[in-house]
């Protein structure tokens, strides 16, 4: 239902900018909004497609669009000239996922439970690719750092483009590879948690191919009106609240940009579904690291807006590190309760006073 309501908000931020031509802010705020029922329904034409085509390419298709809405709504932020903000994004989709949204759901799941378990092994293989994805993924940023305190080089902008290019090449090569591991190597592994996206797409009431074909280019054409609603109003709403851009992407940005999933992540975790719970938040910041941070650097280059894999600020490398080391812990003994989600959030919402005050 609160989906269907935040869908109204689309044709209002298409009036607000372009008809009555409000306030920056306004439209700024309104069309974040609607990002979210529209990653929702992004989210149920691939779960549709997924329960058509069949367990291995409905995992593929599961992977490939489960931050679609995230990766468009980075992409119109870059075409617009802000790749400091794209990273930004980048590092809050994983403190996000990682973080608040497996807190908020765990906390949620364990309401009325003195605790839930999940299977251990799988949870742990997540969470040891996590920590291997997040360490591929800081290289570069530790690369400039050493370059400049250590050595004094003072430009260092040519190997860090070098860099983040080849290791780009190497973390897409990687998740290729994961999508093997995942849906045809150890597919017994990892078949428990699509056979209960299956079913709970089931629930939904099947669709015909056409329509969630439809649903998917009509919603994904949308989350890009809704973007560059976004990308062209983000300077003046960061002005008119007193914040920094950079402090809009790492958390109301990536908010939004993961918003179905951590409704998705609630959802099972109240079904008593804490292995697809982990699943979802880990398994989409995987993917994050992998994929979307590498993907928006080889395009960046292609769309002449050039953009490396250095996060500047080194609060952005202690955030990743520390969402990995956090989910790390959460996996080891195979069971969560509510005061480990409220110790998430905790950290979370630590982190992100840390980003607002660093941005001030």
């Amino acid at each position: 239902m609160i989906f269907l309501i935040l869908l109204a908000l689309v044709p209002a931020s298409l009036i607000l900018a372009y008809v009555v031509h409000a306030p920056p802010l306004w439209t700024f705020c309104v069309a974040i909004l609607a990002i979210v029922p529209l990653a929702d329904w992004i989210r149920r034409a691939t779960e549709q497609l997924a329960r058509i085509a069949g367990p291995a390419i409905g995992g593929l298709l599961n992977v490939s669009f489960g931050n679609a809405a995230e990766l468009v709504l980075a992409l119109f932020v870059l075409r617009a000239g802000h790749p400091e903000v794209v990273k930004a994004q980048i590092t809050g989709s994983i403190v996000g996922n990682a973080l608040l949204g497996l807190g908020i759901a765990v906390v949620a799941g364990s309401w009325g439970r003195e605790r839930q378990t999940f299977n251990r092994k799988r949870a742990g293989l997540l969470s040891s690719l996590f920590i291997l994805a997040a360490a591929g993924l800081l290289v570069p940023a530790l690369f400039d750092l050493t370059e400049r305190s250590v050595y004094g080089v003072q430009h260092t902008q040519g190997p860090d483009e070098r860099l983040s290019l080849g290791a780009s090449v190497v973390l897409i090569f990687v998740y290729c590879a994961n999508l093997v591991y995942t849906l045809v190597t150890h597919r017994d592994v990892f078949s428990g948690c699509n056979k209960t996206e299956n079913d709970e797409s089931s629930k939904e009431g099947g669709w015909s191919t056409w329509r969630a074909i439809a649903v998917l280019v009509g919603a994904t054409v949308a989350i890009a009106f809704e973007a560059k609603m976004v990308s062209d109003s983000l300077e003046p709403a960061a002005v008119a609240l007193h914040v920094s851009t950079f402090f809009l992407g790492i958390v109301p940005l990536a908010i939004i940009g993961n918003a179905a999933e951590y409704f998705a992540a609630v959802s099972f975790a109240r079904q008593d579904r804490m292995g697809l719970t982990m699943n979802i938040t880990v398994g989409s910041t995987i993917q994050v690291a992998l994929l979307t941070a590498p993907l928006l650097v080889l395009v960046s280059y292609a769309i002449g807006r050039p953009m490396t894999l250095v996060f500047q600020n080194p609060l952005e490398l202690v955030a990743v590190t520390v969402s990995a080391f956090a989910v790390n812990a959460i996996a080891q003994d195979g069971e969560t309760t509510w005061f480990e989600g409220v110790l998430l959030l905790g950290v979370y919402f630590i982190l992100a006073l840390a980003f607002l005050f660093a941005s001030a």
